[in-house]
């Protein structure tokens, strides 16, 4: 399996994952999410990978999140990623897939548990 990567190139976590994943000798496939958002089963897909419920990978300082009332422990998990899937700037980033799983790369060396 390739290493893919929900990338976001004006995001320094994601550019410095991106490095280490580079570092390693492998070249991603990167996703650039915001261009080219996960439709709703590859995002269910990660999910599972991730072992995560949608507001685990909820990008919960996007201003967005606070506006749609998404920090709200009675939204649901649909509510929420029906919600990022309209607006993909609602999912943190950056996600690496690999292999051995998926991972919310915050802190950056979290991406070495997957590679």
């Amino acid at each position: 399996m390739t290493i893919q990567i929900l990338h976001n190139p004006r995001c320094s976590t994601s550019r410095n994952t991106l490095a280490r994943i580079r570092d390693t000798g492998a070249e991603p496939e990167i996703i650039e999410y915001l261009k080219h958002p996960p439709t709703r089963e590859e995002l269910l897909g990660i999910l599972v990978s991730m072992g995560a419920e949608p507001r685990d990978i909820l990008r919960t300082k996007e201003p967005l999140a606070k506006q749609l009332a998404l920090l709200d422990p009675a939204r649901t998990d649909r509510e929420i990623m029906d919600a990022m899937l309209d607006n993909p700037s609602l999912i943190e980033r950056p996600i690496v897939i690999s292999a051995k799983g998926a991972r919310l790369c915050r802190p950056v060396e979290r991406v070495d548990e997957i590679l």
